[in-house]
């Protein structure tokens, strides 16, 4: 397993930053030009599991003032955004929404993405930040201007999509999930979604492979995904390969899927398209 505590390659850490400062990811990671796939996956897919983790899994004891929540490796938004405006229509309440990436662009983009998307009501408790997955805590608290003993044990759910693999490729793995433990509140509630490397037909892999490193397109495995959450004393509650449509598909592929996806699971379910592991902060039991 990759949870080495070795400082992260800089080659690969400057490959990365390219690629997610291109117009191309800009384009793929923001509403208006990503795929009819991930707009469904996060009123569906995505979304029960959101959902079901803010409604059943986080102690009502727990959220007071509304729910905080952070989503690392945010991307251009749409997630968090989507997320936003789905807790509002179920009336549940949100104190605030953080999403953080390592590329400004795609940040700029993501402030963009609330501005269009939301109300200037929600607007006021989603923010924005640089901030590296590995560096979480302390990236977070200077982006907002807080003091990071200010933030730790507040959150009660920490999300991230398509994210972690990078810091399984960076070696970085057990250094993020023991930042995202220090972040959450007790009974807290992390969600990770990530590539399945069992999924033979990830067309971006087999494009890497000609113009990369291994290191640099590495898929883990979902136990690769599950470990360092373990490792940094988190309860595993979830831990599954699931999900048959691509982000980019169009809406007929996104249809014909959908209606295959039982068929799938119950025939091939390790080999689907995501990894999850869902995992939760223990609450400290009084003797």
């Amino acid at each position: 397993m990759k949870t080495s505590m070795e400082r992260p390659s800089t080659n690969i850490d400057e490959l990365f930053l390219k690629e997610y400062s291109a117009e191309e990811a800009i384009r793929k990671y923001t509403k208006e030009t990503a795929g009819e796939g991930i707009s469904y996956l996060l009123e569906n897919d995505y979304g029960k599991i959101y959902l079901d983790a803010l409604e059943n899994s986080i102690p009502r004891s727990a959220v007071k003032d509304g729910v905080r929540m952070i989503e690392f490796g945010c991307g251009g938004g749409m997630n968090l955004v989507h997320l936003v405006s789905t807790m509002e229509r179920k009336g549940i309440a949100l104190q605030c929404a953080y999403g953080t990436d390592f590329s400004e662009k795609l940040i700029e983009a993501a402030n963009q993405e609330a501005k269009t998307y939301l109300s200037p009501k929600q607007n006021e408790k989603i923010r924005f930040c640089a901030a590296r997955n590995e560096n979480l805590a302390d990236d977070l608290a200077k982006g907002i201007g807080t003091p990071k003993s200010a933030l730790l044990g507040t959150f009660h759910l920490i999300l991230g999509v398509n994210t972690f693999r990078y810091c399984q490729r960076l070696k970085a793995d057990v250094q993020c999930a023991t930042a995202i433990y220090d972040l959450l509140a007790e009974g807290g509630i992390c969600i990770m979604i990530d590539m399945n490397k069992g999924f033979p037909l990830f067309r971006s892999r087999f494009r890497d492979r000609l113009t990369k490193d291994e290191e640099a397109y590495y898929l883990p495995t979902l136990d690769e995904y599950a470990n360092p959450f373990s490792s940094a004393g988190f309860e595993i509650l979830r831990k599954e390969n699931f999900c048959w449509i691509p982000h980019s598909a169009g809406r007929r592929l996104t249809r014909f899927l959908k209606a295959l996806t039982p068929a799938l699971n119950s025939m091939v379910s390790s080999h689907a398209m995501r990894s999850l592991v869902i995992s939760r902060k223990p609450e400290r039991r009084l003797t």
